[in-house]
């Protein structure tokens, strides 16, 4: 049995849906609520929706910016202001005289900024059905104090839910800040622009995007701000769907469908008496979908212009059966040719994320092709399931042996396996002996060999692995595997290292070996006192079942001597410098 080639919880497994799964638990008798979680229900009217008679977008993106807001100020004890929004999808429009229901939680503090999570359902009152609308995660920033920089106390998990959005906060954070260098690096590739010239020629009949253009100004009054008298970040989010809702329509001449908003940032404040200058225009159409982009600016009086925010947002426009139609293409002027560009490499973006992150596990499959742009989403991908796995808690212990213990659980029809121990070598020194898989053959005997064939950044690396048959006279393995590492975000957190399999064509599968798949596997190395406890994850698939099956059963200690023979080699070296 090996354990670089055990399978543990998917990398397609998605995190919880967030606070609709909340559990709940008794605590003296009162049943358990999370204490920055903030509700807000709203009936949809007349002047909330469209001519269509659906809600605008722009007054949900609102409720759910005032509901973030008051959960971020409720944990921080101190007013609040809106720093970003990652990616969201709407899913379901909503109709007047139904019911939105918005609820949002702090998943995790760092030292002046928070995530918030937030869930957005609708409810028809007559029917008395229920359905999900969409999910989003915001950053918001805790304002100064008269003491300086405001340092937020740290967010206590309770619950398996929480636990598993709170370690996941991490990874989602470490995206945010490399979101624009991933959309900078896909438009250095030479791909995208022999694609558009191969695929993309500018017909006269194409729609001219200077027809698309619109401009907007908004005077920032009382009502349009928070009790810091600063604009609603909300509010601002408002006013840029109104403007690209219009430049959307332009060009298709009917009523469009916002369905889905790039990850965006605030650059900066607005405050009362600011005029808010909004431009959109559309960048660029895909068959039956259309990007736009908008920007806001503030001013007052003769100053120069501030840039507040840059969004895309995503159109449809349905027909009568709720079906997108095809759209007319765009032909840029030459100040838009940039623009043309770039929509095309946020639309590969777009996909990548869908297809690695938020899909869910059947529909992809276990080994996931590796490209440059893709790289930080299978990271994430990577270790946020062995996160995830990490958090569950119902383990079964199963049987202890030499102070190594095996723990089981059965999770979405699969076995999962967590074996535990205690090793007296530093955690810093065990995360970069483990790091290296081109030692595992020292603690390991089914690691036959290990070469690195693509060291993607410092913390991804992707390793060809050969391994032996498990039966006599059987072919062996290879897995192409990529792994991720991960230190501690603060103090309290583990250490990470996470595998999955990838597919790379410069290593397609040979006759000489069964090509092998892991859909995720991984340490969590966490500093226990004077000692470092070991954690190793496993989800078995039925490919894999053979290798654990027995020691499960109690008739094969092979995982024991494994990491008997790991611990070992990690006291050995346990003054070496890596």
């Amino acid at each position: 049995w090996s354990w670089s080639v055990a399978v543990v919880m998917s990398g397609e497994v998605r995190p919880p849906e967030g606070l609709d799964e909340l559990e709940l638990i008794q605590e003296n008798g009162e049943e358990y609520r999370n204490p920055t979680e903030v509700k807000m229900s709203q009936i949809v009217l007349p002047c909330h929706a469209n001519h269509c008679g659906e809600l605008s977008v722009g007054q949900l993106l609102k409720w759910m910016d005032s509901t973030a807001c008051l959960s971020a100020e409720r944990h921080a004890g101190c007013s609040c202001i809106t720093a970003c929004v990652d990616d969201i999808h709407f899913e379901h429009t909503i109709g007047i005289g139904q019911v939105v229901n918005i609820k949002a939680k702090v998943n995790r503090a760092f030292a002046s900024s928070m995530e918030v999570g937030i869930v957005v359902s609708c409810e028809d009152l007559y029917s008395n059905r229920q359905w999900k609308v969409c999910n989003a995660f915001a950053t918001f920033v805790a304002r100064r104090t008269e003491a300086g920089k405001a340092q937020l106390k740290q967010i206590i998990p309770r619950t398996q839910a929480e636990q598993m959005e709170y370690s996941i906060a991490a990874e989602r954070r470490r995206m945010r800040l490399i979101h624009a260098e991933i959309i900078n690096d896909l438009l250095s590739s030479c791909c995208i622009l022999l694609y558009d010239h191969r695929s993309r020629r500018h017909s006269w009949d194409a729609v001219p995007a200077e027809r698309t253009r619109v401009e907007s100004v908004e005077l920032v009054l009382p009502p349009h701000a928070n009790h810091q008298v600063s604009t609603f970040g909300g509010q601002i989010m408002a006013w840029m769907e109104n403007v690209a809702t219009i430049s959307a329509s332009r060009l298709c001449n009917a009523h469009p469908t916002l369905r889905s908003i790039d990850m965006f940032h605030f650059r900066g404040p607005s405050h009362i008496g600011d005029r808010l200058v909004l431009k959109a225009i559309v960048n660029n159409t895909f068959k039956k979908s259309m990007e736009v982009g908008v920007c806001a600016e503030a001013y007052q009086g003769g100053e120069p212009l501030r840039h507040i925010n840059t969004a895309f947002m995503t159109f449809e426009v349905l027909d009568q059966d709720k079906k997108p139609q095809t759209l007319p293409r765009i032909r840029p002027e030459p100040d838009g040719k940039r623009r043309f560009q770039e929509a095309i490499a946020r639309k590969k973006v777009r996909l990548d994320r869908k297809y690695i992150i938020s899909c869910k596990q059947s529909e992809v499959p276990h080994s996931v092709p590796w490209e440059p742009h893709n790289q930080m989403y299978l990271s994430y991908n990577n270790v946020s399931a062995l996160k995830m796995l990490a958090a569950l808690n119902n383990w079964v212990l199963t049987s202890e042996k030499n102070k190594v213990s095996l723990y089981t659980l059965e999770e979405n029809h699969m076995l999962c396996i967590r074996v535990e121990t205690h090793v007296a070598v530093e955690a810093e020194q065990v995360f970069l002996l483990l790091s290296d898989l081109q030692r595992r053959h020292e603690w390991d005997p089914h690691y036959k060999e290990c070469e690195v064939i693509n060291q993607a950044d410092e913390d991804d690396t992707i390793y060809r692995v050969v391994t032996p048959s498990v039966s006599k006279g059987g072919k062996g393995k290879d897995f192409i595997l990529l792994a991720s590492r991960r230190r501690p975000c603060d103090s309290d957190d583990p250490y990470w290292i996470a595998l999955r399999s990838v597919t790379l064509p410069a290593y397609p599968p040979t006759e000489d070996y069964t090509r092998g798949e892991v859909l995720s596997a991984g340490f969590r190395i966490k500093a226990n006192g004077s000692l470092t406890k070991l954690s190793y994850y496993n989800q078995g698939t039925p490919g894999v079942l053979p290798y654990i099956s027995t020691d499960v059963a109690g008739l094969s200690s092979s995982i024991y001597s494994a990491i008997t023979s790991c611990s070992a080699f990690l006291e050995e070296n346990k003054d070496i410098f890596v």
